[in-house]
Formats: structure tokens, C-alpha cells, sequence
């Protein structure tokens, strides 16, 4: 019965493992999809323009 305790730990981690790559693949794209690649699209906007601004030092 060691046996069985030895292999529990690996087989429910790789069903975990399967349950979560099965969802990230089922929620890439659908409705979604174009609301998620705006708000992706108004982050780097923002990273953009706060690197391209002017720093005020106190000099």
C-alpha cells in the first residue's frame, strides 16, 4: 500500500495541471476576447506615454 500513498500526490497534481490548462485554453478568445485585448491595448498606452513624459526633479 506504499505504493498507492506514493502515487497519489503526482496523479491529483497532474489532473490539477490538465483541469488548468484546459481552461486557459478554453478562455482564449470568445466574447471576451476584444475586451480583454482593449484593456491589454490601454495598459501599454499608459506605460508608453508616463515613460515619454518629462520628470519634474526638484532641482
Amino acid at each position: 500500500m506504499d505504493y498507492v500513498s506514493a502515487l497519489v500526490p503526482p496523479v491529483v497534481m497532474a489532473a490539477f495541471f490538465v483541469g488548468l490548462v484546459v481552461t486557459i485554453i478554453k478562455s482564449q478568445g470568445g466574447p471576451n476576447k476584444a475586451k480583454e485585448d482593449a484593456a491589454v491595448d490601454a495598459a501599454l498606452a499608459r506605460a508608453a506615454s508616463a515613460e515619454q513624459a518629462p520628470r519634474s526633479e526638484g532641482v
